[in-house]
């Protein structure tokens, strides 16, 4: 579909939302009228038109690195999770996910984060000083509630109300 198309329905609710969310997870999903990479590792998506054009000033958390789609972009053959990562960082998301890879005393986590670091010095990567702003947002503003004022707090009774 056209990115016409796609404003038009898919992101449509960005016009009531964008400046309401707090992140954002782009999918591993191509769109080839509009870019060839997936677009959580498109700057075309996450910077021109996610940021500019729709306004989102959230965070954007690149969707899992370890799934096929994020390991294969743009034609280029088996990525490592660092090349990925790096991709994803330098195309506009704020935080790079690693999901379930924690089996071997996380080794798959050390590598990403070693070589995050060999990317960022080979220039494939810059970190963007805005992403730490993003960031922190994510942060909650208060200190977490000690066991008896949770067991009181209203929201977190509502809450338990909620479960079946």
């Amino acid at each position: 579909r056209s990115l016409k198309a796609i404003l038009a329905d898919d992101a449509r609710p960005y016009e009531w939302l964008s400046t309401t969310l707090a992140s954002v997870m782009p999918a591993h999903v191509v769109y080839p009228k509009v870019d060839e990479r997936p677009a959580g590792f498109s700057a075309r998506w996450l910077k021109e038109i996610l940021r500019g054009r729709l306004g989102f000033t959230g965070a954007v958390f690149s969707d899992d690195l370890s799934m096929e789609g994020a390991r294969h972009v743009a034609g280029r053959s088996l990525l490592s999770y660092a090349e990925a990562a790096a991709l994803a960082l330098d195309a506009g998301c704020d935080l790079v996910l690693l999901c379930n890879q924690s089996v071997d005393g996380g080794q798959a986590v050390d590598a990403l984060l070693d070589g995050l670091e060999a990317e960022a010095a080979k220039g494939h990567w810059t970190p963007d000083p805005d992403s730490e702003h993003r960031r922190l947002a994510l942060l909650p503003g208060s200190p977490p509630l000690g066991w008896d004022e949770l067991m009181h707090d209203a929201v977190y009774q509502h809450a338990l109300e909620s479960l079946p």
